[in-house]
């Protein structure tokens, strides 16, 4: 017999949150930042690079297999994203700059994470075992309405954590693992209830996720899963149903078939195309500094979702088997054990925020009116705050007063001129407006609704990303961006038929190809360029590859906003 359910709600705390503020929530979440800069180092330059590459590759079918930029292969082994990227800039229009049509659609990507969030979440609280206790004489939440209630807090949840706002508008590999890991949760949450739409999910999200980068962990997510709806199964005919029991519609061997299906499915690909290669780095002599590191990681990317999520394993302890329980915590611990056992940390636990998402979702139902209300004053002091602190430094920025944060911002950015914005101003203040209005509706209204505790969460995080893309957009993609160097070449060379590199980055290469459109021809490759781009890595050795004879120093040029980011010029030497 299961044991009593932790939830007690009644019907008037599922009311439901307007369509029209979750879509806008959505909207302020998503659309800050898609325009007005360019692509930010390095993971999101490295990235467009290859897509841009293959957008204007000459090659054939063959080089879409084997992304290259100036002879390297990405460092994330995906091709997905890549070809995505590369259709991107193919479709847009002439008068479309190309990284902004590779972002508009990986925003589309979001959005779809969001709204497969949202579903699995209202799947899983469809189980009878996710439902609330039944009150003696009835007023307990209806199915339905319970369910729709914890999908708002699950995607509450889900765009309150901190981690998620950079790498959730940059166009990496990471955003479509994403997407796809997302997909793969919404199908294995969602198929008893319906057929034709979590089958697709699955396939989608299960094949995209090895072609994504994340071969491994999207097998393990989805070999799991099939063993779970085995045991589900299993458990299903001890109790003498096929399909039903206590806990609402159950997997079918229908089901079962499927994912087993799917996961051979994926496991030939993995294996097929030889993509099963593991990067797991553990260093024994460090171990200690990599736990603390780690920990510190876990504690602030998943904030401030991870201490509801270990509120819901406590109370709801006693199902832990249960489908609502069960699945989100294994579509977290997988990422996690990636985040522990290989050098993409952030990058890895980013797939893990659905499931976290949906894990402190289920802890809505728990909590006392004295925890809610805790939570809530320290949202609106945090929130608050940090929006004072942006308005003041923006300020000191544009004035020179106060002094203290006009040079702590001149110490980051040096070289920055700062401009006034009048649309960043309105759209910041409008914010601004919006949260305060925010803060008096939840204290004022409202106050029964279960998915009350992560308004101010979810809203606070929406306001702190479109005051950082509204007010602080410019000096944050001059910090970030490529494009200052970038200049500072151009400046020295013009534009020459070509320019020799030896040993540079990913990001650089793709840069200057990027910002620059410069005809880079590696040195070592044989070449007649008049300049040469060199890694300053390679300057104890630069003698033994070159012959210094032939080429005349001709400066450092360093990134602004960075002390180690420089780019050696040499200019050949005419007889």
């Amino acid at each position: 017999m299961n044991q009593p359910t932790p939830a007690i709600v009644a019907q008037n705390a599922v009311r439901r949150l307007p369509r029209i503020a979750l879509l806008l929530l959505c909207a302020a979440y998503l659309l800050p930042g898609l325009v007005g800069r360019g692509p930010w180092k390095s993971a999101d330059i490295t990235a467009f690079g290859y897509m841009a590459e293959l957008a204007r590759s000459t090659e054939g079918i063959a080089r879409w297999f084997d992304p290259l930029l100036l002879g390297m292969q990405p460092e994330t082994p995906a091709l997905v994203p890549y070809w995505i990227g590369a259709i991107a800039i193919k479709l847009a229009p002439a008068w479309l700059n190309p990284d902004l049509a590779v972002r508009f659609v990986f925003a589309l990507m979001l959005w779809g994470t969001f709204t497969a969030t949202w579903y699995a979440v209202y799947y899983l609280a469809r189980t009878a075992r996710a439902q609330p206790v039944a009150f003696a004489f009835g007023g307990e939440a209806r199915p339905t309405d319970y369910a729709r209630a914890i999908a708002d807090g699950g995607l509450l949840a889900l765009i309150a954590c901190l981690g998620l706002a950079q790498l959730g508008h940059e166009t990496t590999p990471a955003l479509a693992q994403l997407y796809f890991a997302s997909h793969l949760f919404y199908g294995v949450a969602a198929l008893p209830y319906r057929r034709a739409g979590p089958v697709i999910a699955l396939v989608v999200g299960t094949l995209g996720m090895t072609l994504s980068g994340a071969p491994t962990v999207g097998l393990a997510l989805a070999t799991g899963s099939a063993i779970y709806i085995a045991y589900e199964r299993r458990r299903t005919a001890k109790a003498g149903a096929d399909a039903s029991t206590d806990d609402g519609p159950g997997y079918t061997r229908g089901a079962l078939l499927t994912m087993i299906g799917v996961t051979l499915l994926a496991a030939a690909l993995v294996f097929g195309l030889g993509l099963s290669q593991w990067k797991i780095t553990l260093d024994g002599n460090s171990i200690g500094g990599e736990i603390r590191s780690q920990a510190k990681l876990l504690l602030w990317f998943t904030w401030p979702v991870w201490p509801l999520a270990l509120w819901t394993l406590w109370r709801w302890r006693r199902q832990l088997t249960a489908r609502h329980v069960a699945l989100p915590f294994w579509f977290a611990l997988v990422p996690l054990a990636a985040t522990w056992t290989t050098d993409y940390s952030d990058r890895s636990l980013l797939l893990a925020l659905p499931a976290f998402a949906t894990l402190a979702a289920f802890a809505l139902p728990t909590f006392r009116r004295s925890a809610a209300a805790l939570i809530d004053w320290f949202n609106v002091l945090f929130f608050s705050g940090l929006a004072v602190l942006g308005w003041l430094y923006w300020i000191a920025m544009l004035t020179g007063m106060p002094r203290k944060p006009a040079a702590s911002v001149a110490r980051l950015v040096p070289g920055f001129v700062a401009e006034f914005s009048p649309i960043a101003f309105v759209l910041a203040l409008a914010a601004t407006i919006a949260w305060c209005w925010l803060v008096r509706w939840r204290t004022g209204r409202h106050r029964a609704a279960l998915w009350k505790t992560l308004v101010l969460p979810a809203g606070g995080t929406a306001l702190c990303w479109m005051l950082l893309m509204t007010l602080w957009l410019p000096p944050i993609d001059y910090a970030r961006s490529y494009l200052p160097q970038v200049r500072a070449v151009a400046e020295r060379v013009g534009q020459p038929s070509c320019i020799a590199e030896l040993a540079l980055s990913r990001p650089h290469a793709a840069a200057l190809r990027h910002h620059g459109n410069f005809n880079l021809q590696p040195l070592l490759l044989g070449t007649d360029c008049p300049w040469l781009l060199v890694s300053p890595d390679t300057i104890e050795r630069l003698h033994t590859i070159i012959p210094l004879e032939k080429w005349r120093f001709s400066g450092t040029l360093r990134r602004p906003s960075s002390a180690t980011d420089d780019l050696l010029l040499y200019q050949k030497i005419v007889p």
